[in-house]
């Protein structure tokens, strides 16, 4: 269907060459091209037999299958039914099925049915799952992630 024209064949609108002279190149899109957009990476899964002690930081996704005592800061964490967080998690997007224990910072929070969070959960929205187990404070803001949020007083 597309074939290359020779270079003694002028292409239709356009100029012909003068002998010895190199035609100009068009630039043709190559797939690394920085206008494509990078495949999401795959998320990070701390598994069921893994225990961490000590912060844990990322721009991309943290699936929790273990135990980490320490903060969580991430894009989109969710807690697996059999884990346990204890710290202050901030997210983007979180979803809880299993067990946190310290204060959830949030865009967006979920609490499915099997979910165990005892502590404050900052949000922008909410949905917490009829069966979820809860105690702490709700409190909505428009930008729940930010630092210049304070800490509820005693």
């Amino acid at each position: 269907m597309f074939s290359k024209p020779k270079s003694d064949e002028p292409t239709s609108g356009a100029k012909p060459t003068t002998p010895g002279a190199t035609p100009a190149k068009t630039a043709t899109p190559t797939p690394s091209s920085s206008s494509s957009p990078k495949p999401k990476p795959a998320p990070s899964i701390i598994s069921s037999d893994l225990t961490i002690k000590g912060n844990v930081t990322t721009t991309g996704d943290v699936q929790v299958e273990g135990t980490i005592d320490g903060d969580i800061r991430a894009h989109l964490l969710t807690v697996g039914e059999g884990a346990t967080v204890r710290g202050e998690i901030i997210a983007d997007d979180v979803v809880v099925n299993g067990r946190v224990v310290g204060r959830l910072r949030g865009l967006k929070v979920r609490l499915t049915a099997t979910a165990r969070v005892e502590g404050d959960i900052i949000h922008k929205t909410i949905a917490i799952e009829s069966g979820a187990h809860f105690e702490g404070t709700v409190q909505r803001q428009d930008d729940p992630l930010s630092a210049k949020s304070t800490k509820p007083s005693a």
